[in-house]
């Protein structure tokens, strides 16, 4: 991907960041949901030269970065689109949360995947769709815990960044919304992807 595109991609990540920054309602929330974005844009920037990554990986890490902080600027509960589905599905509940999670499945395994072929730590394409759909459930599964820990500091002020709606199973459906990411990379993203890679494989 050109250095200039991904130059513009930051900037707007930048901006998008600080407009969210400005208008969210909670600021310790905002906070809490942008944080990865904080940390993982600026790490990928510095090594984007000596380590570059497929366009399709930079691209998912492009809207999963602004899905996280439009959920932080309106916390994921009260997200306006996510209204409109509710009423256009008939459902309980405000399900942008959901997408967060599949795209917390989505990007994950195709980072891990990047990873594991570039560095041929995997042998065979069936243990290779095993091992990236473990890791992108066991980063769900940290998240999880992240979100009770918070809960257990924050108290009542945590329910925003939890974001459960009262629904008793939200964390097992969250990482199912993730485990659906992450089989969607392996069964319908690998072999795009895989066109992608050959060319840092044949450089190497």
């Amino acid at each position: 991907m050109p250095s200039s595109l991904l130059k513009v991609a930051a900037l707007l990540l930048a901006l998008i960041v600080v407009y969210t920054g400005i208008y969210a309602g909670d600021k310790i929330t905002w906070l809490m949901e942008v944080t990865p974005v904080l940390i993982l844009v600026p790490l990928l920037w510095a090594t984007h030269a000596r380590y570059p990554l497929t366009p399709l990986l930079y691209t998912l890490i492009f809207f999963h970065a602004i899905i996280l902080m439009i959920g932080g600027m309106y916390t994921y509960a009260k997200v306006p689109i996510g209204f409109d589905v509710q009423a256009w599905l008939g459902l309980d509940r405000n399900p942008y949360d959901k997408l967060g999670h599949f795209f917390q499945g989505l990007v994950p395994a195709l980072a891990a995947r990047e990873i594991l072929v570039r560095g041929a730590f995997v042998r065979g394409r069936k243990m290779l769709g095993f091992v990236v759909c473990c890791i992108a459930l066991a980063i769900s599964a940290m998240y999880e815990l992240i979100e009770w820990w918070a809960a257990l500091a924050m108290g009542q002020g945590a329910d925003d960044f939890l974001g459960t709606q009262g629904d008793p199973w939200d964390t097992q459906s969250d990482m199912f919304c993730a485990l659906l990411g992450a089989l969607t990379t392996v069964l319908l993203l690998a072999r795009y992807h895989q066109r992608q890679l050959s060319r840092y494989l044949n450089a190497a």
